[in-house]
């Protein structure tokens, strides 16, 4: 099912993809025109029902359609994976330069990473859930403006230090006080320019003793620190094996 939502979400509209409309024809059906072509279609309270030859022929085009009609962009829920449509569907709107809102990945055991990490610059927002192969290690051609990662363990500091995203939330972290004192340091140079926030959950070594910055854990909660050139400040605030940091402009 594709649902088309307003900015408000108060006007909603559901268009279903289906097959097999030899065995569901009935008073209701008529041919309705797509763009360039005709499908059978049945009127829904609150959609329409549309049917195709097959369910990725039919995804595909109604999307494109959608894209070019509202000049708007897609986002995806972790319901979205109980469709067997869902990764090739994604991979071939990636592969065609499509931009995505938001798009959240599951699972990643089948999922063709190689393709679609060379193409996480059209994401806005993007959330992986879990990670099932021990041996994930993907590498970023590109970054979304925005990543949330529930089970981050496979995200290293080489990872983090080539990430361009501006907000950044690694949950079930296994960075420790010397990677974070790394990543704010080259804050502090002039790395990350587009960050505005980062949250790391679960620092493995947070309360251990190793300094970040030349200060204990403790020390950081609070913490205001400036970037060498005196453009930005970050804001260190510190939870339960938690640190979140807020970048401002300094005024």
């Amino acid at each position: 099912m594709i649902r088309i939502l307003s900015e408000d979400d108060k006007d909603k509209f559901a268009i279903f993809i289906s097959t097999d409309y030899s065995n569901r024809q009935n008073s209701n059906t008529q041919q309705f025109s797509i763009a360039c072509c005709t499908v059978p279609v049945v009127y829904l309270t609150y959609g329409i029902e549309t049917f195709w030859k097959n369910y990725q022929e039919g995804f595909l085009f109604i999307i494109r359609h959608l894209l070019k009609m509202f000049q708007c962009k897609i986002t995806t829920s972790a319901r979205c994976y109980e469709s067997d449509l869902f990764q090739p569907t994604v991979s071939e709107l990636l592969n065609q330069q499509v931009e995505f809102k938001a798009l959240t990945i599951l699972h990643t055991q089948n999922m063709l990473f190689n393709r679609k990490f060379s193409n996480f610059g059209l994401i806005e927002d993007l959330r992986i859930i879990s990670v099932t192969h021990p041996g994930f290690r993907p590498v970023f051609s590109s970054w979304p403006q925005k990543i949330s990662i529930k089970s981050s363990h496979w995200f290293t500091l080489e990872s983090f230090l080539t990430c361009t995203s501006t907000n950044i939330i690694l949950e079930e972290s296994c960075l420790v006080n010397k990677d974070l004192d790394v990543v704010l340091r080259k804050w502090k140079a002039g790395g990350y320019q587009n960050l505005k926030y980062l949250k790391i959950h679960s620092l493995r070594t947070a309360y251990n003793g190793e300094h970040v910055l030349e200060m204990n854990w403790m020390e950081l909660n609070g913490k205001v620190i400036q970037n060498d050139d005196g453009s930005k400040k970050a804001t260190i605030e510190l939870g339960p094996q938690s640190i979140e940091i807020y970048v401002t402009p300094f005024e």
